[in-house]
């Protein structure tokens, strides 16, 4: 459905009463996808209601807004989005609903990482940003910042209490943080190599100085060539990389082909752009960070 024609379906869709959408006495907020949802939850605590767009195992990089999203955001106080292109179609939802909230990006005041590739250079494009911030920890807590800052802004009645919230978890990522520098600095450098879906970890891999491979880009829509395919695996076999992953969002039919041509047995699928489902391994960003990094460090200590 076009998103020029989600505001006529909002409209017949707006005899959902007030109370079916506001919960009492808190603050509705909307946010871009479900690894921003659980943020929210950490710091709004008690004082929010929030709904997230794309779900769990949800890819936000294809992902087509509905005429229910048009009614979600119209009814917010506050719309939560990643930013660094993460969410093409943002700026067209927020036009079709003619939303007059907050818009906060979480990543803002993050440097992002850029690259240009092979394509990109002959065509003297500019660097493509790479969206997926969140897998570094120490930019989570300047996400954490925003929320907590746009959350005040909105209900500055509960000021104490987000930046409160905002604290304490602070403190639960920078423990995990200074856990994972320690293991993953103790795998020999030659080690640290991976390969997964998408180029999705790059920021992980930065900061925990990994070297990561992907056949897919930052974003989830390119196709691999044939010729990065063949020389992602030749690069396995002169490397020995042990550490292969499919991705929760991704089509794990190419990586499959990669694991038959060279030998190495996938690890378990790693969570980039989503959540797992509540029964899942990775509900919470900080069980995402917990049980991705399991899985690359026992992959890498092969």
């Amino acid at each position: 459905m076009r998103l020029s024609s989600l505001l006529v379906s909002a409209v017949l869709a707006s005899c959902l009463s007030s109370s079916s959408v506001f919960a009492a006495d808190k603050i509705p907020v909307l946010a871009s996808f479900s690894i921003l949802g659980d943020l929210v939850k950490q710091v709004g605590g008690e004082h929010v209601t929030v709904t997230t767009l794309v779900g769990v195992n949800g890819d936000a990089h294809v992902y087509q807004p509905t005429p229910q999203d048009t009614i979600h955001l119209t009814h917010s106080q506050l719309f939560v989005v990643n930013g660094l292109g993460f969410e093409g179609w943002m700026d067209r939802l927020v036009s079709a609903s003619h939303y007059k909230g907050k818009v906060i990006t979480a990543s803002q005041g993050i440097q992002p990482q850029t690259f240009v590739d092979a394509e990109d250079a002959a065509k003297h494009a500019q660097p493509t940003q790479d969206p997926h911030a969140w897998h570094s920890i120490p930019n989570v807590i300047q996400y954490v910042h925003n929320i907590a800052d746009g959350l005040s802004q909105t209900d500055p009645a509960h000021q104490a209490d987000y930046q409160r919230n905002a604290a304490n978890y602070i403190q639960k990522l920078d423990a995990l943080d200074h856990t994972l520098l320690q293991e993953f600095a103790a795998i020999p450098s030659e080690q640290r190599k991976m390969i997964t879906s998408h180029d999705a970890f790059g920021y992980l891999s930065r900061h925990y100085q990994l070297t990561a491979i992907a056949p897919q880009g930052v974003n989830t829509e390119s196709e691999a060539s044939a010729g990065d395919v063949a020389k992602i695996i030749q690069q396995i076999r002169k490397e020995k990389i042990k550490a292969l992953f499919v991705e929760n969002i991704s089509d794990p039919r190419l990586m499959l082909q990669i694991s038959k041509e060279t030998g190495v047995i996938p690890g378990k699928e790693l969570y980039s752009d989503a959540l797992s489902a509540k029964d899942g391994p990775a509900s919470t960003y900080l069980d995402m960070m917990r049980y991705n990094t399991a899985q690359i460090l026992a992959a890498l200590k092969q």
